[in-house]
């Protein structure tokens, strides 16, 4: 029971960075990188982050690895 608790508090200590620092995050250029696709038509506009996803993904992996060890 207590790691279900240590895990939300981390969780919600992880948001509350994220949400003080949105206004910084927000000039990073995660979601418009080479490689994400962007289909904009007239009424569609579909986003697929393929190249966004792969970094983070990795980047998280990497945060993953050495905090496991």
């Amino acid at each position: 029971m207590m790691h279900v608790q240590k895990t939300l508090v981390g969780l919600g200590l992880g948001l509350l960075a994220v949400g003080l620092l949105w206004p910084w995050l927000g000039k990073i250029p995660f979601g418009r990188l080479p490689g994400d696709i962007v289909i904009d038509r007239p009424g569609v506009k579909v986003f697929l982050p393929i190249t966004t996803m792969a970094v983070v993904s990795l980047v998280l992996s990497l945060l993953l690895r050495l905090f496991r060890k």
